[in-house]
């Protein structure tokens, strides 16, 4: 707005008379146009206008602290299955030194065994369900959560199929290594998308959080 002024102020200063003439036709046309249409008409397009200058500066909004805080979020679900990597941090080096720097965090993380749940439930409570939050945040916020809380099904067919060699060990390093895979993506993915204002929408968990955010 202050550019299109800063515009039109030498037009209005070398033709001083023929802009107000515009104008003041413009106002004119524009009350007698009004006075044609329906009020239904007019109610609609007044609410349209209001509703778009809501979401021009309402919930949608990524500013710095809300880039920052989506991108945080990412890092849930990884520093929490973290252990799927135990095959491909060992095995392949740049991994294990693309992550190293997140060590400290990952022991803090995982020092003590509800800290898991602890963090599920302040993301969930207090940003999620928080309306104060945009809904950049919250959508961010509950797609690490979701992503988080597909981690029980590798989790449950750890604990029912625990194979000591063989095929069976194959498939599970095969297994881990994908779903390890898949979080390291999802986190710098997601974390840098977030970092540049934009929205990343991971497969699968993408629908399900746009589903639980209001």
């Amino acid at each position: 707005m202050a550019s299109s002024t800063f515009l039109l102020s030498p037009l209005t200063l070398s033709h001083n008379k023929k802009p107000l003439l515009h104008s003041s036709f413009l106002l004119s046309s524009n009350k007698n146009l009004n006075l044609l249409l329906p009020k239904r008409l007019i109610r609609k397009s007044n609410e349209l206008r209001t509703l778009t200058v809501a979401k021009s500066n309402g919930s949608d909004s990524a500013d710095a602290p809300d880039r920052l805080i989506s991108a945080l979020c990412y890092f849930y679900p990884f520093f929490d299955g973290v252990q799927y990597g135990k095959y491909v941090i060992t095995q392949f080096y740049p991994v294990q030194a693309l992550i190293q720097p997140l060590f400290p965090a990952i022991r803090v993380f995982k020092s003590f065994p509800f800290n898991g749940f602890l963090v599920f439930l302040t993301l969930y409570f207090v940003v999620v369900r928080n309306q104060n939050f945009s809904r950049y945040v919250r959508f961010n916020t509950m797609q690490a959560i979701v992503l988080d809380v597909l981690l029980i099904f590798p989790d449950l067919l750890e604990r029912t199929f625990n194979p000591r060699s063989g095929f069976g060990l194959e498939l599970l390093m095969s297994l881990d290594s994908t779903v390890f895979l898949f979080l390291l993506v999802s986190l710098i993915y997601g974390s840098s998308s977030c970092l540049f204002g934009q929205i990343p929408r991971l497969p699968i968990v993408a629908d399900a959080a746009d589903r639980q955010v209001l």
